[in-house]
């Protein structure tokens, strides 16, 4: 039986292989390609991704820590409008989830607008005073002078 299968392609085994007249021949990268992995469940990586995405919270200052951002604060009033560099950490609340992360922003404290509650940075960038969990700069490192 095994030498009649081997025979039932003798007939064709040398012939050449048939192009179409009407279509044109595929590319080998246009053939792979039908072969490319299907995404049946559309946007579920990126709902994965938003899902594992970690926020955090709010950290709450202590009275004694909210006095000593109001004299930083007071400091930075009186020393406007020189040019001295801080580094300010302060809350950026999540649009998508609950929580948030800390962002810090280094630059020239341009003013502060006590109406609104906010730090205009030199680079437009606007602080609200609520969210500052910390200000650093060399204005706070020195002693005051007598």
């Amino acid at each position: 039986m095994k030498s009649n299968e081997k025979n039932s392609y003798h007939d064709i085994i040398n012939l050449p292989h048939h192009q179409s007249v009407k279509h044109r021949h595929m590319d080998v990268s246009d053939r792979a390609a039908q072969f490319s992995p299907f995404a049946a469940l559309t946007g579920y990586e990126a709902a994965v991704e938003e899902t594992a995405r970690v926020t955090a919270d709010r950290i709450e200052l202590s009275e004694e820590a909210l006095k000593e951002l109001n004299e930083k604060l007071f400091m930075i009033q009186g020393s406007l409008p020189k040019s001295l560099d801080v580094e300010i950490t302060y809350f950026v609340k999540d649009d998508k989830k609950k929580g948030g992360s800390y962002v810090t922003v280094t630059g020239v404290v341009k003013k502060i607008d006590e109406y609104e509650r906010i730090l205009v940075m030199e680079d437009k960038t606007r602080v609200p005073i609520e969210d500052i969990r910390s200000i650093r700069g060399a204005m706070f490192d020195r002693p005051e002078e007598a």
